[in-house]
């Protein structure tokens, strides 16, 4: 019974890690980083100056996330800078505790100064995963705040997990490459 029961959730977790491992960059992932700036914007209004005075940002459109016991993480998004669209990014986590289910959710970290973003643009970026996100949620109200010059946000696309688990998120900037 209790195999069957880890088989099956493996197969049910299964088809968010292997659309998250697609090796390359999603050719719609601007397009795609556009529509989770608005769902997000629609979810609250404040977003709307969130973006507007973030020195940068990085919109993860879907980071697929599945455990038992030991989980993980991961999506593919785009960074900007001031307003424009200069790279992409990957965050992986990994994950170890009480857990068990699978999700799927949008995230966006803020970059308060251009010393934050460079910090990012050079791998030197990582967190406590469950420490600093802040969950969204329709009509509720949101503060931006800022830990060492990072603010994250989730929405939550689907799924279920249960979780009480330890781990870190580790993020990679990979500019665009630029045609003279």
């Amino acid at each position: 019974m209790k195999t069957r029961f880890i088989v099956c959730l493996t197969l049910m977790v299964s088809p968010f890690f292997m659309a998250a491992q697609i090796n390359g960059y999603n050719p719609n992932a601007l397009e795609n980083a556009e529509k989770t700036i608005t769902a997000f914007k629609e979810k609250n209004t404040k977003f709307d100056t969130y973006f507007d005075d973030a020195y940068g940002y990085a919109v993860f459109p879907t980071v697929a996330k599945g455990a038992v016991g030991i989980g993980g993480a991961h999506g593919t998004g785009t960074v900007f800078e001031l307003g424009s669209a200069i790279g992409k990014a990957k965050v992986t986590q990994v994950t170890i505790g009480f857990q068990l289910g699978g999700q799927a959710y949008s995230q966006i970290i803020f970059f308060e100064s251009k010393d934050d973003l460079i910090r990012f643009k050079k791998n030197k970026f990582e967190f406590a995963a469950q420490a600093s996100a802040v969950a969204i949620k329709e009509g509720a109200a949101t503060n931006l705040a800022y830990n060492d010059g990072v603010a994250v946000f989730t929405m939550t696309k689907g799924g279920l997990m249960y979780e009480a688990s330890l781990g870190g998120q580790k993020l990679k900037f990979k500019p665009f490459k630029t045609v003279n």
